[in-house]
C-alpha cells in the first residue's frame, strides 16, 4: 500500500487566506458573531477607530480572545498568547493579531466592569431568542478556590502586630536615609533603600484597609493576598475560596444570573439571587426552587411575599428524618392564648425571646409535671421541663414545608439537579476551572460572568447549531441594550 505524505515546502501559486483555514461550521464563528452582537457602549467600552494617540488592539478582538479562550479552558495570558501564534481558530478569530501576554493581562485587568456585564447581555439575547422563559428559576451554589493561599488568612491580632512591626521598620529606614545624608561613605544604596521604603509604606496602607474591613464587615479572618475571599469547606478540603451562586432557567437550563460571594454558606443568598435574576424580566418568575442549603425562613419569606411559589425543603425534609412522637409538630399551638399544649394536655407558656435568633421560647408551667410524666426521658431530659422554640414567622415555615410536599412541587424539584448543577459541572470539568486567576471581588465577579457566558454559548450552539446561532446573532446586533 502506498503512503500519502505531506510536504511542508510545497508552494501554492495562490496561498489561501485565513478565512479558508476555518470551515464554515467551526464553532469559533459562533463566538465571533456573539461578540459582534454585544453593545460595547453599554459595557462601558468606547469603540472609536478615529481615536488619536498610540495605536491599540481593537477591544472587540480582545473580547473575542477572552470569551473563546475561556470557553475551551485557556485562561492564562501566556497560554492565550501562545494560542494566537499556533492555533488556527485563534489566529482566524484575531485576524492575525498576536498580542503579547502583558497586553492580554492588562486588558482583562482594566476591563473587569465590562466583563461583569457580559452575562447580563448574554441573558438578554437568550430572552430575545426565546431560550429563557423566566417562569421557573433554580438557585444553586458551589465553592471555587481563590487565587490565594489558605495560610495567608489571619485574625485581627496578627495584622495589628504586623502594622506595629512595619511602622518600626519605616522609622528605621527613615533614620538610615537621614544618616546617609550626613555621611555618604559606607552606606547602603539610596535606590534599594527607597524601594524598600516605598514597599513598606504600600504594605502599611494595605494593612490599614484590612483593619478597617475587620470593623465594617465583622469578619474573624481576612486573607492577606485576597482580602475578599474566605476560608470555606468543601469535598476537596478547606481552602481560601469564593461561593459562586447561579440562577438557572428551567426551559433550556441557561444561566440567568451568576454572582461570586464570600459567604461561607448559601443560607442567606436565596432572596438576593432571585431578585437579581428577576430584574431581567418584565414580570417576576412564577416559581423559585433551591435545595435545603437555602432553607432560611426569613429569606424564603421575602420571595414568598412577592407572590412567587417557593420550593425549598427544610433540613428535616431533605434528610428524610422521621418525626418523633414528641416533636414540636405534635404540640398544639393556641394563637389566642399564645401557648403550646403538649400531647398529655399540659400547657407551655411564653418564657422569653432570643433577639439575635428572633425566636420565642415556651416552657412548661410547672416542671414537676414533666418530671412526673410517664414520657419523661423521651419527651425531654431537662430537669427544668420541656422547652419549645418558635420562629417569628413559624406559620410561614410550616406553610412552605407543606407546599414543598405538593405533587406539582415534587415534579419541579426533581428537575433541580439536572438544571442547577449541570452548569457547575461544565464550568469545573469542561472549562477546567479549579480556581480563579484574578483576585478580589471585582476580578472574581468578572471571571464568574465570563464563565457563565461560556456555558450559555455552548448550550446555544447545541440548541441552534453554528449556522443557526450565527444567523440569530446577526439579527440581534444593536438590539441587545433595548431588550
Amino acid at each position: 500500500m502506498a503512503y500519502r505524505c505531506g510536504d511542508r515546502y510545497q508552494m501554492d501559486l495562490m496561498p489561501p487566506s485565513l478565512e479558508d483555514y476555518v470551515s464554515s461550521d467551526n464553532p469559533v464563528r459562533a463566538y465571533d458573531a456573539f461578540v459582534e452582537a454585544l453593545d460595547f457602549q453599554e459595557l462601558g467600552i468606547e469603540i472609536n477607530p478615529d481615536k488619536v494617540g498610540n495605536s491599540q488592539y481593537d477591544p472587540r478582538s480582545m473580547f473575542k480572545l477572552l470569551v473563546y479562550g475561556y470557553s475551551y479552558g485557556v485562561k492564562s495570558s501566556r497560554k492565550l498568547e501562545r494560542e494566537c501564534h499556533h492555533n488556527l481558530a485563534f489566529i482566524w478569530l484575531m485576524g492575525g493579531l498576536r498580542p503579547d501576554h502583558k497586553t492580554i493581562a492588562e486588558f482583562r485587568r482594566n476591563n473587569k466592569k465590562a466583563l461583569q456585564k457580559v452575562l447580563r447581555q448574554c441573558a438578554r439575547m437568550c430572552i430575545k431568542l426565546d431560550l429563557i422563559a423566566g417562569n421557573i428559576l433554580f438557585v444553586d451554589g458551589t465553592k471555587i478556590r481563590a487565587n490565594a493561599g489558605r495560610r495567608r488568612s489571619h485574625k485581627r491580632a496578627y495584622y495589628e502586630q504586623l502594622l506595629t512591626d512595619i511602622e518600626s521598620r519605616i522609622e528605621q529606614l527613615l533614620a538610615q536615609c537621614e544618616a546617609a545624608d550626613q555621611s555618604e561613605e559606607e552606606t547602603p544604596s539610596y535606590v534599594s533603600m527607597n524601594k524598600e521604603l516605598s514597599k513598606s509604606e504600600h504594605l502599611k496602607e494595605r494593612i490599614k484597609q484590612v483593619l478597617v474591613a475587620f470593623k465594617e464587615e465583622d469578619r474573624k479572618q481576612i486573607n492577606q493576598t485576597d482580602p475578599d475571599c474566605a476560608i470555606m469547606h468543601s469535598i476537596q478540603g478547606s481552602h481560601a475560596s469564593y461561593n459562586v451562586q447561579s440562577v438557572v432557567d428551567e426551559k433550556h437550563g441557561l444561566i440567568v444570573h451568576a454572582d461570586a460571594t464570600n459567604a461561607t454558606s448559601d443560607v442567606n443568598q436565596f432572596a438576593r439571587q432571585i431578585e437579581e435574576a428577576n430584574s431581567l424580566f418584565s414580570t417576576p418568575c412564577q416559581v423559585a426552587c433551591a435545595d435545603a442549603g437555602y432553607a432560611n425562613t426569613d429569606e424564603l419569606e421575602k420571595i414568598d411575599q412577592q407572590g412567587i411559589k417557593v420550593i425549598v425543603p427544610s433540613q428535616r425534609q431533605a434528610l428524610h428524618e422521621e418525626e418523633s412522637p414528641f416533636s414540636k409538630s405534635h404540640f398544639t399551638y393556641n394563637k389566642e392564648q399564645d401557648v403550646y399544649i403538649c400531647p398529655e394536655g399540659h400547657m407551655l407558656r411564653y418564657h422569653g425571646t432570643h433577639k439575635r435568633k428572633d425566636k420565642r421560647y415556651y416552657r412548661i408551667v410547672d416542671k414537676k409535671l414533666c418530671l412526673g410524666c410517664k414520657h419523661y426521658g423521651q419527651c425531654t431530659k431537662s430537669r427544668h421541663g420541656r422547652n419549645i422554640a418558635r420562629l417569628r414567622n413559624e406559620e410561614v415555615k410550616l406553610r412552605l414545608e407543606a407546599q414543598y410536599l405538593e405533587e406539582s412541587s415534587q415534579e419541579i424539584y426533581a428537575k433541580r439537579k439536572t438544571k442547577a448543577e449541570h452548569p457547575f459541572g461544565h464550568i469545573k470539568s469542561n472549562l477546567k476551572t479549579d480556581g480563579f486567576l484574578l483576585r478580589q471581588k471585582d476580578g472574581v465577579q468578572a471571571e464568574t460572568s465570563l464563565l457563565a457566558t461560556c456555558f450559555n454559548l455552548a448550550r446555544m450552539i447545541t440548541i441552534f447549531g453554528v449556522y443557526g446561532l450565527i444567523e440569530k446573532m446577526s439579527g440581534l446586533t444593536g438590539l441587545v441594550a433595548s431588550c
